[in-house]
């Protein structure tokens, strides 16, 4: 189903109508990650052939500060490697095998940079990238992604999310033009799950996690005019009846079964 995005806009806000031209948008979990390895340029082409508009991805620093695209603190799960991202040099990131944990045929995936998935994917979908430095807070991830975002002039083909408010606030600091968007989840703090530091906290967008969006509805975002991007949702009678409430994004593992669902 194909509607018009509405404005739903608070004072200051930047516009997304740019990233919304249907609704719900679909939004790669981290790529196609239900069939592909997570958080490689193999699941974000696959997510964009399954018909997502968009991926979601996570960033955090390597130990020589280039931004690469990994979920986890560690490369132990998503690899064939151990360690820390933060003590592994891009050099060390390169020689790893992202994709054969998930699947043989991904044999030979590697790690991505931020830069690397920008140049892959951009030109079919926009990007919600996701800092993940929750490990390493106040190192210098988000000036990095900024600078990256700026001289690649992503402004208008990114979403830029984290759980930590102090990445939010630095990204509008650095750059007002970069939308930006708050991830929450049911057990959080209620002063972040609902939104109550919006004044302090500039930001266009909500990501709630499922549980949290049966318990308040897209209803309660909008009229407090954020657009809603509602995490990990991979049922299809969830998405449906999301995108009945009017959800502006599902971020799900499955673009291909999102997109049959709505």
């Amino acid at each position: 189903m194909i509607v018009q995005a509405s404005p739903r806009l608070a004072p200051a806000m930047l516009s997304l109508d740019h990233l919304y031209p249907r609704l719900p948008a679909i939004i790669g979990h981290r790529g196609a990650s239900a069939a592909a390895p997570e958080n490689t340029l193999a699941a974000f082409s696959l997510a964009a052939d399954l018909g997502a508009d968009a991926v979601e991805l996570d960033v955090k620093l390597s130990k020589d500060g280039v931004p690469v695209v990994m979920h986890d603190a560690t490369v132990d799960r998503t690899t064939d490697g151990r360690g820390r991202v933060a003590d592994l040099t891009l050099a060390d990131l390169k020689t790893l095998d992202a994709g054969s944990r998930k699947d043989a045929k991904y044999a030979g995936e590697r790690v991505p940079t931020l830069a690397e998935a920008f140049e892959s994917v951009v030109s079919r979908l926009w990007i919600n990238v996701e800092l993940t430095n929750y490990e390493t807070r106040g190192d210098r991830l988000v000036l990095l992604v900024v600078r990256l975002i700026q001289k690649m002039s992503l402004q208008r083909r990114v979403l830029v999310s984290s759980f930590e408010p102090r990445n939010i606030r630095a990204v509008k600091r650095l750059d007002p033009s970069i939308p930006v968007a708050q991830l929450t989840a049911i057990g959080m703090p209620i002063y972040l799950r609902d939104a109550w530091l919006a004044p302090l906290i500039r930001h266009e967008a909500r990501h709630p996690d499922v549980a949290q969006l049966k318990q308040k509805g897209v209803a309660f975002f909008h009229k407090r005019g954020y657009r809603v991007n509602v995490w990990t949702i991979n049922d299809p009678d969830d998405m449906r009846e999301f995108a009945r409430q009017g959800v502006d994004g599902l971020i799900t593992d499955a673009p291909d079964i999102a997109r049959k669902a709505v």
